[in-house]
This record gives C-alpha cells, structure tokens and sequence, in this order.
C-alpha cells in the first residue's frame, strides 16, 4: 500500500529541550524503510553532527507490534537504465546496497551524539540491525529480534554480520543467523543485545530519561568516546594508543573539558554546555 504522506510525517523529528526524537510512523507497512524513508533517516542523523541542535537522540517506531521489519519490498528498484537492458544487470543490487542501506547505518555509528534505540515491538532484519547500530537500546516487554534472512533463503546484511560479533560474539551470532528464531527480551538481555527492557508502557519514559541524562553531559567528549570505542575492535593496540592521544588532545579544547577541570578544582557540580 503507498503511502502519500510527506516524508517529514513518515519518518518524523521532533525536538524535547536538547533530545532529539526520530520516530518511523509508517504504520501501513508496519514500519518497514523504503529507499526514501531510509535517506531521510540517514540525513537526520547526518545533520546531528553539524546543527547541534541535539546533544542525545531517540530512535523509535510508532505502535506496538512492530519497531522495523526491514526494507519495504513493495517499494521496488527505481532505475533510470537505457530501455534495450535487461531488468536485472550484475552489480545493481550491490550498487544499490552500497548507494542506500550502507549510507544509513554508517550515520548513525559515527552520529556524534548519543544514540538511544528505543525499541517498541519487533525488530527483524535490517530494522534489527537499525537498533543495533544505537549506542544504547532500551526494548519493550514486546519486543523481539529476528535475524529473518535464513528464513527467505536471503543472506544476512545491512551490516548484521560486522555488529552481531562485535556485540555477543561469533557464537551466538551463528545461532541467531542460522537458525533464524526469535529472540526474546530477557535472552536479548541475558546476551547483552540490549541494556534494559521494560514494560510497554514505561518505554518512552526510559528512554526519555536517559537521554535526558545524556543531554545534560557533556557531548564531545561523549562523541570522542563514540568514536574510540566504535574502532576498537578493529584497530590495533598501537593505532588505538595513537587514536586515545588524539582524542584526549582534542578534548582539552572543549569548553566542557575545562568545565571539568575548573568544578573539580572547585568542588562543585559541572555545568556542562555541549561543546
């Protein structure tokens, strides 16, 4: 079913004080992304980076059942190719993949504020992987992540097979990717897929409040953080050692990091200003 909403009501953006909230509102497809929804998203988060309207986001979906169950497949493949190609020409879906879905994902690891995924019900395939690129997930009672792609015979993407290792390890990643079942909260919290769950009812409010905490620190050195951590495992030691003096040197010119050291000094609370 088409959806002839604008974009901007599809996938909304509003702003709480200093939280910015993204929320997929596209019921009719159970919140699955198509191309546009998908860009759109990714240049919200993009403009995280240079705006600094938000110093902490939320990313969530409307309802209940359903947080993202991927890409919205009705939407098809938009070409503008010479009339005399076939339909299908070797490299477009991997042209297609590096031009969409890995422009997206990349946005929101490198979104140099923190990044809470609130998740509302269930999260399959690349919208499991939507929230798995977070920094923090919070998930409702009702929620549920699918690795789906065995189930369609597909293979896992949209940078699940790079974030599933790095989060619970080789191990269970196989178990969830083969084996394509359900994995429920308090497993997804056992595993360390998510930090909290709570009831339907209290996912906003938790969400809220931690970003509302996050808001309140002090966000480049949160970005530098980000940025060590999200590295790490792929750097060695010697470049992390380079990495770490980097960061540390470009945080002493944050007007935070001398907050820091002027309400230590002080003994009092640091007011911390964002930049």
């Amino acid at each position: 079913m088409a959806d002839d909403r604008p974009l901007e009501e599809q996938v909304r953006l509003e702003y709480r004080g200093k939280v910015a909230w993204v929320t997929i509102d596209r019921p009719e497809v159970g919140n699955a992304l198509n191309p546009p929804c998908r860009d759109r998203l990714r240049d919200i988060f993009k403009a995280f980076n240079t705006n600094h309207r938000a110093r902490a986001v939320v990313l969530t979906a409307t309802g209940d059942k359903l947080f993202c169950p991927g890409a919205d497949l009705s939407h098809g493949y938009q070409s503008d190719r010479a009339d005399d190609l076939p339909e299908r020409v070797t490299g477009d879906p991997r042209r297609m993949m590096l031009d969409g879905q890995y422009t997206l994902f990349p946005a929101i690891l490198d979104c140099d504020v923190p990044v809470i995924a609130a998740v509302n019900g269930t999260a399959a395939g690349m919208g499991a992987h939507l929230a798995l690129a977070c920094d923090l997930v919070i998930c409702s009672e009702r929620a549920k992540f699918v690795e789906v792609f065995a189930r369609r015979g597909l293979v896992p993407d949209a940078l699940g097979p790079w974030l599933l290792p790095r989060i619970i390890g080789v191990r269970r990643t196989m178990e969830l990717m083969l084996f394509a079942e359900d994995l429920l909260p308090d497993k997804a919290l056992e595993w360390g897929l998510v930090n909290k769950v709570v009831s339907p009812e209290e996912l906003e409010s938790a969400a809220g409040e931690w970003a509302e905490r996050l808001a309140a620190g002090p966000t480049r050195s949160f970005g530098f953080t980000k940025w060590l951590v999200n590295q790490s495992l792929d750097n060695d030691r010697a470049t992390m050692a380079q990495n770490e003096a980097l960061a540390v040197e470009l945080n002493t010119y944050t007007a935070d990091s001398e907050e820091g050291v002027a309400s230590f000094r002080e003994r009092r609370q640091p007011q911390w200003k964002g930049y």
